[in-house]
């Protein structure tokens, strides 16, 4: 979901005369760690279902990867938008953690997805999700927000999501029109 708010948010910033040149100027601290993450997260996510090992553990290693990006967010904070992302993925992590380290689903609104990923869901074949059942804690932080047509992507989000993008929305706005609109502007003096 963070993808849709990333290409939302530099087409509004472009459609606003928004451009990419201060992106080249950002400071985070550790940057490099979120690619790494990222790539870690995808990488367990493609190999859960082939690798019985990997997928008994990638609740663990999933939560693992959270808590490092909720450090990491916290620790470059003063980015504009920033605090919105992180009270996304906190609450998100939130749900998966007092549910054994697995985002909680809506049967229900998944039913417009694809019927293998119901299917993977009910049976519990889907590593960083699981169905929503009466055992369920805090399921309205889970995934219950149906997203389909006229949205150009089919998807079920959670409450954190929204939010995570929009800080993300916020933040792209800045980097691309704001700060290059306060870089511009001439100084005045008077008397």
């Amino acid at each position: 979901m963070v993808y849709d708010g990333i290409l939302v948010g530099i087409i509004v910033a472009l459609l606003r005369g928004g451009n990419f040149s201060k992106f080249a100027e950002l400071k985070f601290k550790y940057a490099l760690i979120f690619p790494i993450l990222l790539i870690v997260q995808i990488t367990i996510f493609a190999i859960q279902n082939k690798f019985e090992l990997v997928g008994n553990y990638s609740n663990i290693t999933f939560m693992l990867i959270y808590v490092i990006g909720i450090y990491l967010l916290w620790l470059n904070r003063e980015h504009r938008g920033f605090n919105l992302i992180l009270v996304g993925v906190v609450l998100n992590f939130i749900v998966m953690a007092v549910n054994g380290g697995r985002m909680p689903v809506s049967i229900e609104a998944s039913q417009m997805l694809d019927p293998y990923f119901v299917e993977a869901l009910t049976n519990s074949l889907y590593g960083k999700h699981e169905a929503i059942t009466e055992a369920t804690r805090l399921a309205f932080l889970g995934d219950i927000i149906p997203l389909q047509a006229p949205y150009p992507k089919e998807q079920v989000i959670s409450i954190g999501d929204v939010i995570m993008n929009i800080g993300v929305f916020i933040f792209i706005q800045y980097v691309m029109v704001e700060s290059r609109k306060n870089a511009n502007k001439v100084p005045s003096y008077t008397n």
